[in-house]
């Protein structure tokens, strides 16, 4: 079997490899085994139950959570004025669709499960697997579902007419992120189901809040008709630091427009599939998302916008139709947060379940399992104790916000060496480097470069203090879910100095990457410790990137 190996090793696989990769004799373990890093994705038809529809409602319902109604109200008194306000989320909407982009030239030339890890790991290849360890730690150390199961259990008690307290919220909250869990784990297909229903439910609250809106925008209305869009740009703020901690939570309100790529190995004709579903789903969200904002300013005054915090969508629901159904809304809201729970906790177990297939991770055979429920039970175990352990540490008033933050900010720095690495294959290409690169769709350079410098400015305008009155926090320091994060990423280079330097040296091996295709169709790289002076015997460990070895 010769094949051009690619920079990273991922390499195209025509009908012939597959014939070659059939015929690959098996060990005793019924394991394949195929060197030179080369990565042959083979998912039997059989997995892969993925398609237009389930990855679109994968990517709505990871978008649509709590966003668009825990967040407006805190735009509003970042910013200052409606006006600045709905520029806020159309610069937010820019910035998704130009990530979208980013992610389908991604998606389309690496149709792979693990999503961001495959791509720095494609271009950022010197320090060797440095990029792997820092991912890991980036995967692993971060509770994604915790912010969306706090705001499920603070709408399930505003629904009750309950006082919101520290931990009748967060035990609400553990319960939502619970039930998430064991349907993912136990009951795979009826998960997949369930994201699907609770997608349609939140098109269709989103929908009844858009049309409602025109009605308040007629005047409609059971209070006095607020006039919020005469002079819609006054008490603008202008300070850095609220501009760009507003981005903050529009861009929390967009993420999820990469969801579909952390499950290509599942998907049915996965380039085709994303290309339809990435781009329709997360334009479709972004005018959602701007009319359900004219909704709101249309049927709340500003000054009870600014008073409601995260049940904006409650209130407007009270002053549209009564408080009866101020209730009913916030019931549909906590439904809406516990599909983005459920789709936070599929992607990013599936993650960690393909850092544990490689062998990135400590005890990598429990992450990289099926067992027992032939679902990665393992993986999504990790990010729900995880995400248990962020939701219930932040004080009270500040939990929301600092989890938010706690998302963004790193994301956004992920997002700078993503499109980084696709702007150098832009500039590199022609010269000879990447000769397999054969995305089906490219962003273009401009859209990669806008992505770049939109999440650079999100990574460095942080640590600019906030003017009186304008930080985020009630207790914390502003700049906390930086420092934080930064350290999560130290964390992974440390892992890295010893998993990678320190343990290959006392233990005289090199950590190599190999392929290997399962008794059961799928393939998953591993790293394997090799014999230091078998390495150095074989001239094709050696070769630098982009040139194209390959072995029969």
């Amino acid at each position: 079997m010769a094949d051009q190996e690619s920079q990273s090793g991922f390499v195209k696989t025509t009908a012939s490899d597959v014939k070659a990769l059939d015929e690959t004799p098996r060990r005793a373990d019924g394991i394949s085994q195929i060197y030179d890093g080369h990565v042959f994705d083979q998912s039997p038809d059989s997995r892969r139950q993925i398609g237009v529809v389930t990855a679109s409602f994968l990517i709505f319902n990871r978008i649509i959570g709590t966003g668009i109604f825990a967040t407006p109200s805190a735009i509003l008194s970042l910013t200052g004025s409606i006006g600045l306000s709905l520029f806020i989320w159309v610069a937010g909407m820019l910035i998704s669709l130009a990530g979208t982009a980013v992610y389908l030239e991604w998606g389309t030339a690496i149709p792979k499960n693990g999503g961001e890890k495959n791509y720095l790991e494609y271009v950022y290849t010197k320090p060797k697997f440095l990029a792997t360890a820092m991912f890991a730690a980036y995967a692993v150390l971060l509770g994604w579902a915790a912010s969306n199961s706090v705001i499920f259990g603070e709408y399930i008690l505003n629904a009750a007419q309950v006082e919101v307290g520290r931990w009748n919220q967060r035990g609400i909250g553990l319960g939502c992120i619970t039930a998430a869990f064991l349907i993912h784990s136990m009951a795979l297909k009826w998960g997949l189901r369930l994201q699907n229903l609770l997608g349609a439910i939140k098109l269709i609250i989103i929908l009844i809040i858009v049309v409602t809106g025109w009605v308040a925008l007629a005047g409609h209305t059971k209070v006095p008709t607020p006039d919020n869009f005469t002079n819609a740009f006054a008490g603008t703020e202008g300070s850095g630091y609220g501009i760009v901690t507003a981005l903050y939570n529009v861009i929390w309100s967009f993420i999820g427009y990469s969801n579909a790529n952390y499950a290509l190995s599942e998907t049915k004709n996965p380039a085709r599939t994303l290309k339809i579903a990435a781009p329709f789903a997360v334009t479709f969200v972004g005018i959602l998302y701007i009319l359900v904002n004219i909704a709101y300013f249309a049927a709340v005054p500003k000054e009870e916008i600014l008073s409601s915090g995260r049940i904006l969508a409650a209130s407007f629901f009270r002053n549209m139709f009564g408080e009866r159904a101020e209730r009913v809304m916030s019931v549909f809201v906590a439904l809406s947060a516990f599909g983005n729970v459920l789709s936070v906790l599929f992607s990013q177990g599936r993650i960690v379940q393909a850092l544990g297939r490689e062998g990135v991770l400590p005890l990598s055979k429990i992450w990289a399992s099926n067992r027992p429920f032939d679902s990665p039970a393992a993986g999504l175990l990790e990010h729900y104790i995880v995400s248990i352990i962020i939701m219930l540490a932040p004080p009270p008033g500040d939990a929301y916000n600092f989890l938010l933050n706690l998302i963004s900010y790193p994301l956004a720095i992920v997002n700078v060496f993503v499109s980084a690495g696709l702007i150098y294959i832009y500039l590199t290409k022609s010269k000879g480097k990447f000769p397999d690169w054969a995305p089906s769709i490219h962003a273009t350079l401009p859209v990669t470069i806008f992505f770049f410098l939109s999440n650079l400015y999100l990574t460095i305008a942080p640590y600019v203090p906030p003017t009186p009155g304008q930080n985020v926090y009630e207790d914390l320091p502003y700049y906390l879910h930086c420092v934080v994060a930064l350290g999560i990423f130290g964390c992974g280079a440390l892992y890295y100095i010893v998993w990678a330097i320190i343990l290959p040296y006392v233990g005289k091996y090199t950590l190599v990457k190999e392929t290997v295709v399962e008794s059961d169709g799928w393939s998953r790289s591993v790293f394997v410790k090799m014999p230091r002076d078998k390495v150095q015997a074989d001239p094709l460990q050696d070769e630098g990137p982009g040139e194209g070895s390959s072995r029969s």
